[in-house]
């Protein structure tokens, strides 16, 4: 699957692997003073090990920019659909000691 280009736009491929997505249910954020790290994780009930699914590794720019647009789209969703809950109390996971981290 490839977008057009068109104007000043990116030809950007997507292959069919890439393209089913991987289901993460718990990120593992956390960064230096060049980078950020999120560990994308799937974690089921009942299962005391969880993998990482995939890691992003991105300048403090661009995580600035993916917070960005994560806002712009999450309000652009919350305008169709309502809005999105969040669970009073966060799931309880065992200990991972990956460092100093924070949770999304």
């Amino acid at each position: 699957m490839k977008e057009q280009k068109q104007g000043n736009q990116i030809d950007i491929e997507l292959s069919e692997d890439v393209a089913e997505g991987i289901y993460s249910n718990l990120a593992i954020i956390s960064h230096s003073n060049s980078e950020f790290v999120i560990d994308f994780i799937r974690m089921l009930p009942g299962t005391p090990k969880a993998k990482v699914k995939s890691r992003i590794i991105l300048s403090p720019q661009h995580a600035k920019r993916l917070r960005a647009a994560l806002t712009d789209n999450i309000d652009k969703f919350e305008a169709n659909f309502g809005n999105i809950e969040m669970q009073e109390s966060t799931p309880q996971f065992p200990p991972m000691n990956f460092g100093p981290t924070g949770e999304a």
